[in-house]
């Protein structure tokens, strides 16, 4: 058995192992929950990205949002990757971990003026504008600055990326991006704003995305605008085709990322855009099979309907079951025999129904052993939080056998020391 999509999770007798890290003794050494992540399957995953654009003026920005730690973007800057932020807090943890503010680029339907100021001051490569408003208010904040703004406009193709609604971008009921059919006249507008460099154009139409064909729609859309746009004197520098390339969580058989980037590259040459910059997003692909939640089994409960495997884990944790009903692999890190298997939903203590991290799944599993969420790199961390003053996970990085605490366990204290009585 390994890690969908990565030859990094694999038993070692009967005992499931991460880059050659006995998991149970992970839980053992750090407690539970524990995130743990392999450095070799992070850096594995952007190879064929990297692979696949040699040769062309290009810059893959790791989606920070995906998982913010501080040393998993450490391992993207030293890969030579730039960064997709949405926050100014992102920002902050990019620069922190050594990331170059010249390869940021600042995408988000929300930035504050402050949040402007602060990415304009250390020279973000460029904001990824979403709507007019926001145009005319970064003109505004650039302008008093006396500082320049760089951006391209978000379009939105309005293209089904046929994934999830809840992380579908790029229709019209979405609240990403500039309509596709008013995108000429914002960016005619943008150039006449003081303080405004155009510089591209940018699309990204959803997230988990297992199909190619929506990719090469939106981008036809996207080359339809550019010839427009320089039609009117604008001139496009780079095109950023956003991230959202899935991962296999059960039996969906995504495109790999090499494959993907030579169709895209093969229809912008032929349509006579091969001069470009060409800039990628990817966040989930590169992360999300790089990780697993471990968690330890606390009590089983059988009922009439439903048997019930309780564990220390809970949606506070993981949100991505309870928020889309996601499926994710769980596996006992400890082989039993198969024939003690019995159905049971995984779930966890916090007080509500939706608490749960796999229902009817067949495990074969006893109090005190170790469970494994797999493919759990990818939204969840950053989606954690402190329901129920439970404290946040720790994380463990592991390469080749050796280990890193990269996040301490919070504690009770830690969560309510900025809170005050009357």
């Amino acid at each position: 058995m390994t890690l969908p999509g990565s030859p990094f999770l694999a038993w070692q007798g009967p005992d499931l192992c991460l880059d050659g890290v006995n998991l149970r003794e992970l839980v053992r050494q750090h407690g539970s929950p524990l995130y743990a992540y392999s450095r070799q399957a992070m850096l594995a995953a952007l190879a064929p990205y990297q692979q696949a654009l040699q040769g062309r003026e290009h810059l893959i920005c790791y989606a920070v949002k995906a998982n913010s730690n501080l040393a998993v973007l450490q391992t993207f800057a030293q890969a030579g990757c730039g960064f997709d932020i949405v926050s100014s807090g992102e920002l902050t943890r990019v620069l922190a971990a050594g990331g170059d503010a010249a390869k940021v680029v600042f995408s988000g339907v929300g930035k504050t003026r402050a949040e402007m100021a602060e990415a304009l001051k250390v020279g973000v490569k460029c904001f990824n504008v979403e709507s007019t408003a926001e145009l005319e208010v970064l003109s505004q904040v650039a302008h008093g600055l006396g500082l320049t703004a760089r951006v391209s406009l978000r379009v939105n193709p309005d293209v089904d990326a046929g994934t999830h609604p809840y992380i579908s971008t790029g229709l019209k009921g979405n609240k990403f991006g500039v309509a596709h059919d008013h995108a000429l006249a914002t960016y005619e507008r943008a150039a006449s704003l003081p303080g405004i460099e155009v510089v591209g154009i940018d699309c990204h139409i959803g997230s988990q995305i297992t199909d190619v064909s929506p990719y090469l729609d939106a981008l036809d859309r996207v080359l339809d605008l550019v010839d427009a746009i320089e039609a009117k004197g604008i001139r496009i520098h780079h095109l950023d085709l956003g991230g959202g390339l899935g991962i296999t969580y059960t039996d969906e058989v995504p495109p790999k990322a090499d494959e993907l980037i030579a169709q895209l590259l093969a229809r912008i040459d032929a349509r006579g855009h091969g001069h470009r910059q060409v800039m990628f997003e990817p966040g989930r692909s590169l992360v999300g099979n790089a990780g697993v939640l471990l968690t330890e089994v606390l009590f089983l409960k059988e009922g009439e309907q439903k048997n019930f495997c309780v564990v220390d884990a809970a949606m506070n944790d993981l949100m991505r079951p309870a928020l889309y009903e996601a499926w994710m692999g769980i596996v006992n890190t400890q082989q039993r025999a198969p024939e003690q298997a019995q159905v049971w939903d995984v779930v966890g203590p916090v007080c509500e129904s939706g608490d749960w991290l796999g229902r009817d799944r067949a495990l074969s599993v006893e109090p005190g052993d170790v469970l494994a969420v797999l493919s759990a790199g990818a939204y969840g961390m950053t989606m954690a939080s402190n329901y129920n003053t439970r404290g946040r996970a720790a994380e463990i990085m592991v390469d080749g056998g050796q280990t890193w605490v990269i996040r301490e366990r919070e504690t009770v204290a830690q969560l309510i020391a900025n809170e005050r009585l009357i």
